[in-house]
């Protein structure tokens, strides 16, 4: 794993631990800084929740969309480079690190279902 880029040891470390321990939250701050702390935040707040469309993050104003480590918020879209993975959104953060804690909201409807209730 020497090899492997800091977003990769702190993920595997996390799939190996499948809990956030102060040593992974170091590592997930210090790659990714504020973004980090905000996406440990929303995994901690139950607030990554995956449909049977789309993984969902709900951010401060809005809900984003995450597919494939991609997002539909303005900070992936227009800040950050998609080729360097210590540059992503808190939204996909969080949904990484909730995949792999097993904290992820699951509910058994489609994501257009409860759009249209909002």
């Amino acid at each position: 794993m020497s090899e492997a880029n800091p977003v990769e040891r702190w993920q595997a470390a996390l799939e190996e631990a499948g809990e956030l321990t102060p040593a992974i939250v170091g590592d997930i701050s210090q790659v990714h800084g504020d973004r980090g702390v905000r996406a440990i935040e929303a995994v901690g707040e139950n607030r990554v929740k995956a449909y049977r469309d789309f993984t969902i993050v709900v951010g401060y104003d809005d809900e984003y969309i995450v597919e494939d480590g991609g997002c539909t918020c303005k900070d992936s879209e227009y800040n950050l480079d998609a080729d360097d993975p210590t540059e992503k959104c808190w939204h996909s953060l969080a949904v990484a690190i909730a995949r792999r804690v097993g904290h992820v909201d699951y509910h058994d409807m489609w994501y257009s279902e409860v759009r249209e209730l909002l």
